[in-house]
């Protein structure tokens, strides 16, 4: 209580909260990137992908200067162990959505099918709950219940993403294709729910936050 009650009166370094904001935006941006790689046709795919990397690049940038404003910070707005597994997760949501085009182009995978898109519909559903997220960690004690909702939200999404991946991965062991294929389809399956994973990671981080403040 005596270092809550501390902390209260010292100045924050809220530019955290900016970070983590701009970083949810990117998630949204890349998951359109990868939506659009999908889509399009193979003449126009690698633009598409290297529009792609250029969201990956971005965000990495914020999560190094975000990583850098940390050490060099003596207040912060929450535990600093928790602002660099937020910074991480959101980091790592986004570069494993950069290594779909990739792995897919390895295993000679041209087509996208339908529970690869679907994960990544759920993952905007997600990045748009994010971008709505991260600011209300500029005052949380205030914005605890809507904290909470949206977190279970980000739970329930990656709850779905976890069906999808099971009935993915039932019918492909049903249709029996050889092995490369198998493979790449069941990594890219694997890959896209991860991201999902990710995402709910960042809900379970804010939430476990928000019970330190409140």
């Amino acid at each position: 209580m005596l270092l809550r009650a501390f902390r209260s009166l010292m100045p924050k370094e809220e530019r955290f909260v900016d970070q983590f904001v701009e970083q949810a935006r990117h998630i949204v941006a890349a998951a359109a990137a990868l939506e659009a790689v999908m889509d399009a046709p193979p003449d126009e795919r690698p633009q598409r992908v290297a529009a792609l990397k250029k969201v990956e690049k971005d965000a990495d940038h914020i999560a190094k200067d975000a990583g850098r404003d940390l050490h060099r910070a003596f207040i912060t707005p929450f535990d600093r162990s928790d602002i660099l597994s937020l910074i991480n997760a959101l980091d790592d949501a986004i570069d494993l959505m950069d290594e779909v085009p990739r792995h897919a182009g390895l295993y000679g995978i041209t087509e996208f099918d339908a529970p690869m898109r679907n994960f990544v519909t759920l993952i905007r559903q997600q990045g748009d709950l994010l971008v709505e997220l991260m600011p209300l960690l500029g005052a949380i004690a205030r914005n605890a219940d809507r904290i909470g909702q949206l977190c279970d939200r980000l739970s329930e999404i990656e709850d779905r993403a976890d069906d999808i991946l099971r009935n993915a991965l039932q019918t492909l062991i049903a249709e029996r294709p050889d092995m490369i294929a198998f493979l790449g389809r069941r990594e890219l399956y694997e890959m896209l729910e991860a991201v999902t994973d990710r995402c709910d990671d960042v809900g379970d981080l804010v939430a476990g936050i928000t019970l330190d403040q409140v």
